[in-house]
Parts: structure tokens; C-alpha cells; sequence
């Protein structure tokens, strides 16, 4: 099914628009959870927090992706709805570039500074040794990873959501069949791991280049040749401005939770917390995904100036993310327990440890929908600024600032009531600049 930007869209049609891309973001996640499940089974514990301790540093690196692709996504949008299509094909065009080249150059910084990167997180012993192979190794896969991060968001607005989907899949089987193979049946420990996740990023960020490079049936935007064009590029990184800045948020957040628990628990809490980090990306996928999905629609319309429709889309994307926060944190409530066993069911202690985190921290899930919504409409409208507020103030201001003091107050569950803390406080922020701004957008 192919996504058509014009026209009314009713529930129906908002829902088929971001299926694809909540289901492939589900599945990028998914498949994240596996590799952490064959690690901590199959290697064990001390693996798996190593592997836990260097993923945010690695999430770090490929927030470029994010910025360029969300940045990207909605000036293509905009561009298009304003009736520019070869434009909108060479922002494309350079938007993809721009992740290739970028990747290059992160790639190897992070390859050198690896060891002293795995150092200022806190690792040592075999644990250090783990940190260093498995960065190193992910690092090679780097270019692919962001242009695989950058597309995500581009997918809709090209018309071919599905392709997202399918793109997400194949990676996803890649890594799996590999962690099979590399992991629990050759025992190559760590690196394996790190061979598996290396690439299938290979696999999700170089094969949609080759797709779009070629004229396709469906598709609204191709790869042509293009050149660098500042000015374009510098509305790209001002409207991705806010998905950089919560990614890089929530990155030092998560480094910040994980020395934090070195102190209070160590490696048990890093393993913990590895967990809830799994959790996490699998239930906020179908925020992002509907995000994703609905953003192209919002970018088009404001572009066309088409404040009827704007409305349309943002009153029912509320009531859409309302019911999805119930279920979300009802699911999560209730899974604690079976999510806690898969990973550590090994380890008794570490176990308990983990259900009672898991139930802290995802009544969450009830309202970061909503504040996660607000930050990708602004980027939909073209305010990068407004949406980096809302995205720097939710993670680096209220959660980094609650992780940081709560555990002085109520002790180890202040960690783990961190970021109910923040999205309270993020809700009353989102809601001050919803009402700030609605007259000038007509939401």
C-alpha cells in the first residue's frame, strides 16, 4: 500500500498510514531484544551489561541519522506540498548523502576512542575487554546504521511505508540468523554479537540506497545526483534539531543511569536497567512508529497551508495515542514478570531485581505518547527549535535531573521512578506550548 499525502484523512486511514511504520520500528526493536536475550543466555551476564553499558555511546554516534532523517523528512514533506518535486528529490538525494559520509568519519573516531570511551562508562576487567570488541566492530557498520536510522523516518514521505517495514524485517532476520549461528551455536561470545548487529545495519542502510536510486513504480521521491546546498541542509538540521537533541538526551540519560547503578548496585543494576532499555525500545516503537508515520501527512498540509486538515490530524492523533498509552502501560504492567525471566531468569536475585524496575518505570507508557507527539508535530511544522525545547527539557533537564537526585531522597527506586518523574514534568511543558502556539498553526 502505497501512502498518499493528499485528501481528508478519518481514523481509518491514519491508522493504514502508520501501521507500516509502527510495525517497523516494533521490529528494529524486536529484533534488539533478541540480541540482548542470546547475549545474557548465551554468553551471560557480565556480557550482557557490557554490551548494555556501550549501546547508548553507539546510539549517540548514529544520532545523526535521526536529525538528517526527521530534519529531511520534513522539508521533503513541506517541499512537496508546495508543489517543488525535483526539489524535494535532491534534498532527498543529499539527505542520504550526507548519512553515507557522516558515518564514515564517526565511524572511525569511535573505532580509536573506543577503550577510553568504555573507561569513562565505568568498565573494567573482562568487562572492558567485552566494551571494546563489541564497539569496535559496530563501528565498521556505522555509515550504514545512520543512513538505516535516516531512512526510517524518509519511508512514508517517499510513498513506500511498506518498504520500511520489509526493510526493518530483513535486517531483523539477519541479525537473529546470525546470533543463531555466531552466538548459540558457534560460541563466539561477544563478537558475534557485534558481527550479527554490524551487518544487518549493513543490510537496512545500503539496500534502500540502491532501491531509490532506480525509478520505481509508487515511489514520490528518488536518488539523483545532487550537490552539497547549505541553506537547505542547514533547514534540515534545524528542523531534525529536536530528534538530535533527545536522542543525544536520552543517550547521556542512559549513561548517567548506568553509573548510577554502578554506584548503587553495580553490574546487576547495569543488567537491570539492559533490560528495561529493551523494554523500553519495544513499547515507545509504537509511539515513534506512529510518529513517523503521521508526520508526512502533518508536513504536507502545512505546507498546502491546509489548517482544516491540521486540525483533523492532530485532534485525532491525540485521542489515537491516548487509548495506545493505556494499553501500552497495562501490557507492560503485566509482562513484567514473563520479560524479566527470558532475559534473567538465570539469576534469581537479579530477576527480582528486574520486575520490580520494569513496574516502575513503564507507567510511563501512560503519557510519554503524548509528550513524544508534540516534539515530532513541531518538526512536522518546521520548528526545529520549539521541538528541541520540549525534547531537551524531557530527558537532559527533568530525567537527568531526577535520576540524578531521587536516589538521594527514596534510595534505588528513585532510579527507576526517574523518568515517571519527567514525563509528569514534561506533560505540564508540552501542554503550556501546545496552547502558545496553537493560534499561529491553527492545530
Amino acid at each position: 500500500m502505497d501512502y498518499e499525502l493528499t485528501g481528508h484523512f478519518g481514523y481509518r486511514r491514519i491508522v493504514r498510514a502508520t501501521v507500516p511504520t509502527i510495525v517497523t520500528m516494533v521490529v528494529m526493536s524486536l529484533y534488539s531484544v533478541v540480541d540482548g536475550l542470546f547475549i545474557s543466555n548465551c554468553v551471560g551476564t557480565t556480557a550482557f551489561a557490557a554490551v548494555n553499558l556501550m549501546w547508548p555511546a553507539l546510539m549517540l554516534a548514529s544520532s545523526l541519522g535521526l536529525m538528517t532523517g526527521a530534519g529531511g523528512n520534513a522539508l521533503v514533506a513541506k517541499t512537496m506540498g508546495e508543489g517543488y518535486p525535483e526539489k524535494a528529490n535532491r534534498i532527498f538525494s543529499m539527505v542520504a548523502a550526507s548519512g553515507l559520509w557522516s558515518g564514515v568519519v564517526i565511524g572511525l573516531l569511535l573505532f580509536v576512542l573506543a577503550r577510553h570511551v568504555a573507561l569513562l562508562m565505568g568498565a573494567d576487567g573482562e568487562m572492558l575487554r567485552d566494551c571494546v570488541l563489541y564497539t569496535r566492530i559496530c563501528a565498521v557498520g556505522m555509515p550504514f546504521f545512520i543512513n538505516q536510522m535516516a531512512f526510517q523516518s524518509l519511508y512514508p514521505t517517499a510513498g513506500k511505508p511498506q518498504l520500511g517495514t520489509l526493510m526493518s524485517v530483513l535486517s531483523g532476520l539477519v541479525n537473529i540468523a546470525l546470533d543463531a549461528l555466531l552466538v548459540a551455536w558457534l560460541k563466539t561470545g561477544v563478537v558475534g554479537a557485534a558481527v550479527a548487529t554490524m551487518l544487518s545495519q549493513v543490510v537496512g542502510g545500503l539496500v534502500p540506497v540502491l532501491y531509490f536510486m532506480r525509478r520505481r513504480r509508487g515511489a514520490l521521491l528518488r536518488l539523483v545526483r545532487t550537490h552539497w546546498i547549505g541553506r537547505y541542509m542547514r533547514q534540515v538540521c534545524l528542523n531534525g534539531l529536536s530528534e538530535y537533541v533527545a536522542s543525544i538526551a536520552v543517550n547521556v540519560v542512559s549513561i548517567c543511569y548506568n553509573l548510577q547503578l554502578m554506584r548503587y548496585i553495580g553490574h546487576d543494576g547495569v543488567a537491570a536497567y539492559g533490560v528495561l532499555m529493551y523494554i523500553g525500545f519495544l513499547f515507545s516503537a509504537v509511539f515513534i512508529g506512529y510518529n513517523i508515520g503521521v508526520a508526512p501527512a502533518i508536513g504536507y498540509n502545512y505546507g498546502a497551508q491546509n489548517r482544516a486538515e491540521l486540525h483533523n490530524l492532530f485532534r485525532k492523533s491525540l485521542a489515537i495515542l491516548a487509548m495506545a498509552g493505556v494499553v501500552m502501560t497495562a501490557l507492560a504492567e503485566l509482562s513484567a514478570n514473563f520479560l524479566a525471566n527470558i532475559f534473567v531468569g538465570y539469576d534469581e536475585a537479579l530477576c527480582a531485581l528486574t520486575i520490580r524496575a520494569t513496574r516502575l518505570y513503564c507507567a510511563s507508557f501512560l503519557i510519554c505518547g503524548f509528550n513524544m507527539f508534540v516534539s515530532s508535530l513541531f518538526t512536522a511544522l518546521n520548528n526545529g527549535v520549539v521541538s528541541a525545547v520540549a525534547s531537551f527539557a524531557r530527558t537532559l533537564v527533568f530525567e537527568l535531573g531526577a535520576v540524578l537526585l531521587l536516589p538521594l531522597v527514596i534510595g534505588i527506586d528513585g532510579i527507576w521512578l526517574a523518568v515517571d518523574v519527567a514525563e509528569l514534568l514534561t506533560l505540564v511543558l508540552t501542554i503550556s506550548i501546545l496552547l502558545a502556539f496553537r493560534k499561529r498553526y491553527g492545530y
